[in-house]
């Protein structure tokens, strides 16, 4: 028995595999083949026609014996295939089926490709998917662009998952936003997460740090922050319950925006002060300049939330008298930081009491009755000696007295000491 492997060209010019087993056939009046070194061949066509001759070996023969070996190949298959033919628009590639399959020069790659050399070599081997079943000549269509794609979402998907920052230049903008390439993807930032004031034709060609909003490989599509990515670099630099100095760059109906040194939070409506504000436009106007307290820091959705209500001394004074509050933001903002410490460790802060005037003089009376317990019985016996003889002069002596402890209670409680002194005698 003979084993032959047989490599031929069909009529349309594509490369075939072909396997098929040689018998020798004792009914068909054939003699085993052998291998004889000295005979000397004419050539290769004529020693394949001549062994085809002597076994006997039909077409239909043939047939059966390539399906026997033929490798089934279906789409969405990786396999490994070797370039043999390199075309204008495409190439052939060898991946062991019975016809060369086919790779135009749209599925080469990713990104896009001019000629085909300049992705695949002659004799390059590589992994190819499999695009399309066999058309009607036997012939399947291969892809690397795909490839390249199955590996790119499997990449930004571990970019999210790191909430990893990004660049990328522009090379798009249309009415909604602006169009980037991340891993060889194109990705869409949205207009509303564009942080810049400049016009978005404008920024063709800027290269953005950006964040991941959305990467949805089945729906195709992956949406861009760029504000997202500045915010977080900003987070790292502010706290919740600092003042920052800002500027007003849009008033809405739900309140205004911000700029804090290239990014934007919200000023709600609701945080502008305790008095009830029917809208922002009666408060504030565009490009004024305010102190706020940042009370919210939202890293994942790329949010600095504000408020000037938390800065006000009495309610109402942001807008009664803005001035004031501007003063005192920073005293109100260690309260509201003390507050909020508190708040998170558990602890409840008691209302500091405040002082009134008709509860000092009670703290005063109650010095005063030691100092007068001390001192009222040498002075009233000194008053009594010296009464009888010149009542005066004891007044000033005790007066004196008093004066060098607690001047303002001493006084009053000598003019009684000596009142009851001079109505007992």
């Amino acid at each position: 028995m003979l084993r032959l492997a047989l490599l031929r060209y069909d009529d349309e010019g594509c490369r075939c595999r072909l396997a098929y087993e040689a018998l020798a056939y004792t009914s068909l009046g054939g003699t085993n083949i052998t291998e004889n070194k000295n005979q000397e061949t004419t050539s290769m066509v004529n020693q394949k026609s001549t062994a085809i001759a002597e076994i006997g070996f039909t077409h239909e023969d043939f047939a059966a014996l390539l399906d026997k070996y033929d490798y089934h190949f279906s789409p969405g298959d990786i396999v490994p295939g070797t370039v043999f033919s390199i075309e204008p628009r495409g190439a052939l590639i060898d991946i062991g089926a019975k016809t060369a399959a086919y790779i135009p020069i749209q599925e080469m790659s990713i990104n896009r490709v001019d000629s085909p050399d300049e992705v695949l070599q002659s004799n390059e081997t590589r992994e190819f998917f499999i695009l399309t079943d066999e058309n009607e000549d036997g012939q399947l269509t291969l892809s690397i662009r795909r490839i390249e794609y199955m590996r790119a979402w499997e990449r930004v998907r571990q970019l999210q998952a790191e909430d990893a920052t990004v660049r990328s230049g522009v090379f798009a903008t249309n009415r909604g936003g602006a169009l980037v390439r991340i891993e060889g993807l194109r990705g869409f930032i949205p207009g509303s997460h564009i942080s810049t004031r400049k016009p978005k034709e404008d920024l063709l060609g800027e290269e953005l740090p950006l964040k991941f909003l959305e990467v949805d490989e089945e729906r195709n599509r992956l949406v861009l922050s760029h504000r997202r990515a500045l915010v977080e670099r900003k987070m790292n630099r502010l706290e919740v319950g600092e003042v920052v100095i800002g500027t007003v760059r849009g008033i809405k109906p739900y309140g205004a925006f911000i700029d804090i040194g290239g990014v934007s939070g919200l000023l709600h409506i609701s945080e502008i002060s305790h008095e009830h504000i029917d809208t922002p436009h009666s408060v504030f106007n565009v490009n004024d300049e305010l102190k706020v307290m940042i009370i919210d820091l939202d890293a994942e959705r790329g949010r600095i939330s504000l408020s000037t209500k938390q800065l006000e001394p009495e309610p109402g004074d942001m807008i009664k008298n803005r001035d004031l509050v501007y003063d005192k933001a920073e005293e109100m903002a260690a309260k509201y930081r003390e507050q909020l410490f508190a708040k998170e460790q558990g602890i409840t802060l008691e209302p500091e009491a405040e002082v009134s005037e008709e509860e000092v003089p009670s703290a005063t009376e109650e010095e005063t009755t030691e100092v007068v317990a001390e001192d009222t019985p040498p002075a009233t016996e000194e008053v009594t000696q010296v009464a009888a003889e010149d009542t005066p002069p004891a007044t000033e002596e005790v007066t004196q007295v008093a004066a060098e402890d607690t001047p303002p209670a001493t006084e009053e409680e000598t003019t009684e000491v000596v009142a009851a002194v001079d109505g007992e005698e």
